[in-house]
C-alpha cells in the first residue's frame, strides 16, 4: 500500500541548487493538505486561454515582481493572487532546487503545509484548483516516463503523474519528482532504454 504521510525534515535540510542564468525569474508553492488523515498536495490547472502552458496542472506561482523583496515573497504572493492563500497560513518548510523552464525562467519552488479548506481561483489564470491524495501519486500504476531529446538540454525525462483524472508533468512533474524524492519512498528511473519508445 503506498505511503499516505510525507516525512518533511529532508526538505527543511536541503540545500536547493539555484540557478542564475536565465532570463526570467519566478517561483511556485508546493502546497500540502493533511486530509482524512492523509497528506495531499495542492495544484492548480492552468486556465486555457493563457499564453504559457494552457490547461497544464501547477502548482500556485508566477513570476517575480518588482514589490517582491524575495523569491519567496513571489511565491506567497502568487499563491494569494491565484487561489488565495493567506501569506500567514502558509507554514513553509523549505525551498526544492531551481529549474529551467522552456519560457527562459529560472522557477524556484517552495514546500509549505497549508489549511485544509476552500481556497478561491482567480478565474483570470486557474481554470480549477485540485487536490491530489499523496497514495494516488505514488500508485506506480499511475506513473509513467518516457525520454526526449530536447532542443537545449539534450537527453531528458519527461515524467507523467494520472491522477483522478488529472496529469501532473512538465516543470510541475520534475518538481513533483524532487518532492516525492525527499520526502516518501519514491524513486524516478535513472535509466531508459531508448528501444522502449
Amino acid at each position: 500500500m503506498p505511503q499516505t504521510t510525507m516525512t518533511l525534515e529532508p526538505v527543511a535540510t536541503h540545500t536547493p541548487l539555484e540557478i542564475d542564468d536565465q532570463e526570467y525569474d519566478a517561483a511556485v508553492l508546493a502546497p500540502i493538505i493533511e486530509r482524512d488523515g492523509e497528506d495531499h498536495l495542492l495544484f492548480t490547472r492552468r486556465a486555457d486561454h493563457l499564453g504559457e502552458h494552457p490547461g497544464q496542472m501547477s502548482f500556485p506561482g508566477g513570476g517575480t515582481e518588482a514589490i517582491d523583496e524575495t523569491i519567496l515573497d513571489t511565491a506567497l504572493r502568487e499563491a494569494y493572487e491565484e487561489i488565495g492563500l493567506e501569506a500567514h497560513e502558509a507554514e513553509v518548510v523549505g525551498q526544492l532546487d531551481d529549474i529551467r523552464t522552456i519560457t527562459e525562467y529560472a522557477v524556484t519552488p517552495f514546500v509549505a503545509r497549508v489549511p485544509d479548506r476552500e481556497y478561491e481561483r482567480d478565474a483570470a489564470e486557474v481554470a480549477e484548483i485540485v487536490v491530489l491524495p499523496l497514495s494516488g501519486l505514488l500508485d506506480p500504476d499511475n506513473y509513467e516516463y518516457e525520454r526526449r531529446d530536447h532542443p537545449y538540454y539534450g537527453d531528458i525525462v519527461i515524467h507523467y503523474f494520472h491522477v483522478d483524472g488529472y496529469t501532473v508533468w512538465g516543470a510541475t512533474g520534475r518538481i513533483l519528482v524532487q518532492l516525492l524524492e525527499l520526502t516518501t519512498s519514491f524513486e524516478a528511473p535513472e535509466h531508459v532504454e531508448r528501444s522502449e519508445y
